[in-house]
């Protein structure tokens, strides 16, 4: 017997799948990308006016990037799967204290946050790998780009509760608008007004400002809530609860950022045993690492579009539809992991030209860099989108667990200890082995996942009978 839908049903619980999916992870993957295109665009104007040594500076600068993103997607990601889990049973009051608790957050932690590394800013940029040679242009390019920090916590945040409450297109708009800005100023204040790396950082914080506002005017327009300042007051329990549900993303975050770190010294210290040198594997692996944030920004976006569907659902206990959901996002994630191993495998040398011609040293180097650290990089795909499904359902140790795994659990460890069989060129190695592990790591847990949502999806249908 066929059941009538009611007549006020959240499109979560009716339309199709796959047109939920491109619906939500197109906006979605886009402002990931135009994200993750920040510092590309800058790595780009910066490699071709300045050279090798600016991109070795971005990247030296580049820990307190991630680290600023990681609080931003622990309060934002954590909100927006808060946000859903609550909509889906029907509590919107809840929600509407998710996101008042979300916003206070992120101000206060972006505060905090360029407070602190304006203080501290040398002895931080040395401590990510930066050498006495590095470390001027490090420093220009930092004191400017922590001005913008409190503005990326609070778009980054925000963005994710838009596409929580249903504006897809909106959260993409106010990051296509702020990376436009920075695409357009980057080459006028690097070539034109010759400001060299603080002329990349000035045309950053400008487009990231300018997102931030885009993304604060959304208060007024909500769907599913009615904003009100006193949602603003800091709710302990909630807070807790929405911190928790983004510790996920969090840890990626971090995890990334202690990669950074491990890596930047690791290069610096047996780049400096090579032919080499310690700049050129700091650049060349600068350039991987944010390259490949691309692809990693595409399966972020699918992952993270899919998010609210899959976390409506599970809360609405309708399993079948969130099994669905996460085989569709994990399949096209998988495909689009692919299609970047054939680009990095077979592409490399028109990659490694974008960022600007060096010597024949610095091309050797960042050939084989793209090559044997992204070796396996097509397993990406299923291990980042098993990892959000976790942290969608509400269950923040699992997906943590995930996200750590290849970060931390694996790769920097072999990043520690392979340099020592093969010199500087071990650190190459450390990637595909990281990636594999991970995803065997991953393919457990989903699998004992599937036959709990099999079962639960089975004690629904005795239960309604």
């Amino acid at each position: 017997m066929t059941q009538t839908q009611p007549a006020h049903s959240s499109p979560f619980e009716t339309e199709n799948i796959g047109r939920l999916i491109a619906r939500f992870a197109i906006p979605c993957v886009i402002s990931m990308l135009v994200n993750s295109l920040y510092n590309i665009v800058d790595q780009i104007f910066i490699g071709q006016g300045v050279g090798y040594l600016g991109n070795a500076a971005t990247n030296v600068a580049f820990p307190l990037v991630t680290i600023s993103l990681a609080f931003s997607l622990l309060i934002g990601d954590g909100c927006a799967a808060f946000f859903s889990l609550r909509l889906g049973a029907k509590d919107k009051e809840s929600a509407a204290k998710g996101v008042g608790n979300a916003i206070t957050l992120a101000v206060g932690f972006g505060v905090l946050f360029l407070v602190f590394g304006t203080l501290f800013m040398t002895p931080l940029l040395r401590l990510f790998g930066s050498t006495d040679t590095v470390l001027p242009y490090a420093q220009d390019y930092t004191r400017i780009i922590l001005i913008g920090i409190p503005f990326v916590l609070i778009g980054t945040a925000m963005n994710s509760i838009i596409r929580a409450d249903g504006s897809p297109k909106y959260a993409m708009i106010s990051m296509i608008t702020g990376a436009v800005i920075n695409t357009v100023l980057d080459p006028i204040f690097i070539f034109v007004f010759k400001w060299g790396v603080a002329g990349a950082a000035f045309a950053t914080i400008l487009g990231q400002i300018a997102t931030a506002i885009i993304s604060v005017v959304y208060i007024f327009r909500f769907k599913n809530i009615h904003f009100k300042p006193s949602l603003l007051k800091l709710n302990g329990k909630i807070s807790r609860t929405v911190m928790s549900f983004g510790a996920s993303s969090f840890i990626t975050q971090v995890a990334i950022t202690l990669v950074i770190v491990v890596m930047n010294n690791s290069l610096a210290f047996y780049g400096a045993q090579s032919v080499y040198g310690a700049e050129i594997p700091l650049s060349a692996l600068g350039i991987v690492m944010k390259v490949n944030q691309i692809l990693m920004s595409l399966l972020l976006g699918l992952g993270v579009g899919s998010q609210p569907i899959i976390g409506y659902n599970y809360g609405a206990k309708n399993f079948k539809r969130v099994k669905k959901t996460y085989l569709i996002s994990v399949s096209i994630a998988s495909i689009c992991a692919i299609i970047g191993f054939i680009l990095f495998q077979f592409c490399t040398q028109g990659i490694v030209n974008i960022f600007g011609q060096e010597d024949a040293l610095y091309n050797q180097f960042a050939l084989k860099s793209f090559r044997s650290f992204l070796g396996l990089c097509f397993l990406n795909g299923f291990q980042v989108v098993s990892s959000i499904y976790f942290q969608a359902t509400g269950r923040p140790i699992k997906a943590a667990t995930l996200s750590l795994s290849r970060q931390v659990l694996f790769l920097i460890p072999m990043i520690l200890l392979l340099p020592r069989f093969f010199g500087v060129e071990g650190i190459l190695f450390a990637g595909p082995v990281a990636d594999g592990l991970a995803f065997v790591l991953a393919a457990i847990f989903i699998l004992l996942e599937m036959r709990h949502l099999n079962t639960a999806h089975m004690q629904v249908n005795e239960t309604e009978e």
